[in-house]
């Protein structure tokens, strides 16, 4: 299991002084997870930075943010192992004395048509990506304190129907339905539950498996014509982490109008 203690912060303020808010974002070291941590140290938070293999890139994350002042922790964890992602959560409320704010962008894609995808491959993308939803949401459904949010991450492929996206699709469609009921099930907890939908982003995987053609297209399609950027979605992310209150259990398609 990934130890807990690669990187920390400087100390907290001494009990009855002010202290940040707290966020743990899964998948925080790169793409969209890392945009949104960033975003989230400038709104003052300290951040658990979660990875699920690569810890040398998330201690440098932290690395970065603590040189800067700021406070984060590296916690390790498989998404869809629920005693690890307990230990997780316990680090960071260890560290930082409890969370405010759970951001789930961990998750995984494998593209195929449904005729011909490899069943292994469905299978590995169900337990990332409907597992792993669902550990990580009761995880914090049961810490997140009052005037909190919980954000888990969907598609908007579930708009647009991309050829080869069904089973990506299917397992996000999944999440959607997660999100929604438990917003309900929060009920007088002074809890937010939304998900975001981002459309095509330009991170650095996004070329991956895709010509020239296709990328041109997919600029081309949305009205604002370009792609989006992780930090686009990291704001929405921050708007909903923070001032939003009064937005929740939906589904937020950060797409630039192209569904």
């Amino acid at each position: 299991m990934p130890s807990q203690e690669f990187a920390k912060s400087p100390a907290l303020p001494a009990p009855g002084a002010d202290r940040p808010r707290v966020a743990l974002v899964t998948g925080g070291s790169g793409g969209i997870g890392r945009a949104v941590v960033e975003r989230l140290v400038r709104d003052g938070f300290a951040v658990g930075v979660h990875y699920a293999g690569n810890k040398a890139k998330a201690g440098a994350t932290v690395m970065e943010i603590t040189h800067a002042g700021g406070l984060a922790l590296a916690v390790g964890g498989d998404v869809a192992d629920e005693h690890e992602m307990s230990e997780a959560f316990d680090a960071v409320e260890r560290e930082f004395g409890g969370i405010d704010v759970v951001v789930h962008t961990a998750g995984v894609m494998k593209l195929s048509p449904i005729a011909t995808l490899d069943l292994d491959d469905l299978d590995r993308m169900h337990r990332t990506n409907i597992r792993g939803t669902f550990v990580v949401a009761q995880q914090a459904a049961r810490r997140v304190r009052a005037g909190g949010a919980i954000v888990n991450f969907s598609t908007s492929v579930t708009r647009l129907r991309f050829p080869a996206y069904g089973a990506y699709a299917a397992s996000k469609g999944a999440v959607e339905a997660m999100t929604l009921v438990l917003a309900r099930e929060m009920r007088g907890k002074d809890v937010t539950v939304n998900a975001m939908a981002p459309g095509p982003t330009a991170t650095p995987l996004f070329p991956e498996g895709k010509n020239q053609a296709t990328i041109d297209n997919l600029v081309k399609a949305a009205p604002l014509g370009r792609l989006g950027t992780p930090q686009d979605i990291a704001e929405t992310v921050a708007f909903l982490a923070g001032p939003a209150r009064w937005i929740n259990g939906q589904v937020l398609y950060t797409n630039g109008g192209l569904a």
